[in-house]
């Protein structure tokens, strides 16, 4: 286990001093990581109950410090030296300076990194970092339309099993401080004028445009979701079967790093300038860019290193609920596992993700390979043979896709991957059974 740095803390266990670090990490560049249950040497001494230490730290974190951090940090549990350990993730925050509420932002609330300790900020530093805030962030700005409705986010949210209550929108801070929609609403709202575009062009240039498809006018978090269905098929994916029947698949662009650009490039966009993310299609490559370049106070090191600072918290917040984020940093890096920097453009103004396509796979094959592709394996059936593990129902399949809705996923995933016999039911003699679930095949299994 590394040693405490400045960007490394360890907790022997949860104390009364827990938001003075979280506070210099939001404070801090660089942001950083707590560890709960591991002391000062590192030795691992676990938790007895780290679910309900979770739920502490949850709120206290929310509840404690201001202006809010809600998008800014990750609560999750750990395993190590087979003992629970709780590790929370902290971001650098756009809204500095972070303190304690019952302080206010004075020396006695707010704390800054300074080597392995967190100390009081000085009165200089207070007022500098306060002269620099982020003023336009998106949960200020009043949103031009106040009748908004939320289905879509709704049913999102139900899908992965959360229980709504009057405080909805409220707890996801939707709202300016005078009670009015802000921009943040706007941009979830079930109609808005937003559009997310996916171009297609016929060579390597924008002079033949053979595809223009608007994808927005809803809730953000819906117009995602199309677009990644609409990757998933431009997405095409190259299968092989050997003369022993192994299968060899090769898809044009790394799936996983393509979500995650896309996911980025959603919720880091600058919003305030009206222009939203785009997605362009090549005859050899597929780009993603989003406006506004770096945060004010990420460099590109910092940046490739996988440091996060979210433009957006509170979007940032919605996607991570909705699973469409899973920790605080980690997209880039799973980039960068495959692809390397240079895919990346960065200036002031945009960031541009480009993926080459896979050249020549289907050529480069031995003597004893057969090309031949499967069409009936369409991406669709893959991407469901991917999250398919034991005997799941219908709810939990579409919430493991992040699909909304249940007749694309019938018409395109679930019914396809039946017919081809790759799936089967657990009740088949009662197909609308309630208790209905579905399981790989011995078909299945040797695809996945």
């Amino acid at each position: 286990m590394k040693t405490e740095s400045n960007r490394i803390e360890y907790k022997q266990e949860l104390t009364d001093g827990l938001e003075k670090e979280v506070i210099a990490f939001l404070n801090y560049r660089e942001g950083g990581i707590i560890y709960i249950g591991i002391d000062k040497n590192g030795n691992t001494l676990g938790l007895e109950d780290s679910d309900a230490v979770q739920l502490k730290i949850k709120d206290r974190i929310k509840n404690n410090i201001q202006p809010s951090c809600m998008g800014l940090f990750d609560v999750v549990s750990e395993e190590k030296d087979g003992k629970n350990i709780i590790k929370i993730i902290v971001a650098s925050g756009s809204e500095k300076p972070y303190y304690l509420t019952k302080f206010g932002m004075t020396k006695k609330g707010c704390f800054i990194r300074l080597g392995s300790a967190s100390e009081p900020m000085p009165e200089r530093m207070i007022d500098d970092l306060y002269s620099k805030r982020t003023r336009n962030s998106l949960s200020k700005i009043v949103s031009n339309r106040q009748d908004l409705t939320f289905e879509q986010l709704k049913i999102y949210y139900n899908t992965q099993g959360f229980e709504l209550n009057d405080e909805f929108l409220k707890n996801l801070e939707l709202y300016t401080p005078d009670g009015k929609f802000n921009y943040v609403a706007y941009l979830l709202a079930d109609n808005n004028a937003v559009s997310m575009k996916v171009a297609k062009y016929a060579g390597t240039d924008k002079t033949d445009l053979i595809e223009n498809v608007e994808l927005g006018y809803c809730s953000v978090i819906k117009a995602t979701n199309s677009i990644l269905e609409k990757l998933n098929i431009e997405n095409k994916t190259f299968v092989r079967v050997t003369g022993n029947a192994e299968r060899l698949q090769k898809q044009m662009i790394n799936k996983t790093a393509l979500r995650e650009a896309l996911i980025n490039a959603v919720v880091h966009n600058n919003y305030t300038s009206e222009v939203p993310p785009v997605v362009e299609i090549y005859s050899d490559r597929l780009t993603i860019t989003s406006y506004g370049g770096l945060t004010q106070g990420l460099n590109t090191e910092d940046f490739f290193a996988g440091r996060s600072m979210p433009r957006n918290r509170e979007l940032m917040r919605v996607y991570k609920d909705l699973r469409f984020v899973e920790q605080l940093g980690s997209g880039i890096h799973r980039i960068l596992k495959v692809y390397d920097e240079s895919i990346f453009n960065i200036s002031d103004n945009f960031i541009e993700i480009s993926f080459p396509f896979e050249q020549g796979y289907l050529s480069q094959v031995t003597p004893q390979v057969t090309p031949q592709v499967t069409p009936q394996v369409t991406p669709q059936v893959l991407g469901l043979l991917e999250v398919m593990e034991g005997e799941l129902n219908r709810k939990e399949l579409q919430g493991r896709l992040n699909l909304s809705d249940r007749e694309n996923f019938r018409k395109n995933y679930l019914q396809p991957a039946l017919d081809n016999g790759i799936i089967e039911m657990t009740i088949p003699e009662k197909p609308k059974s309630s208790k209905q679930k579905y399981r790989l095949t011995k078909l299945g299994m040797s695809f996945k």
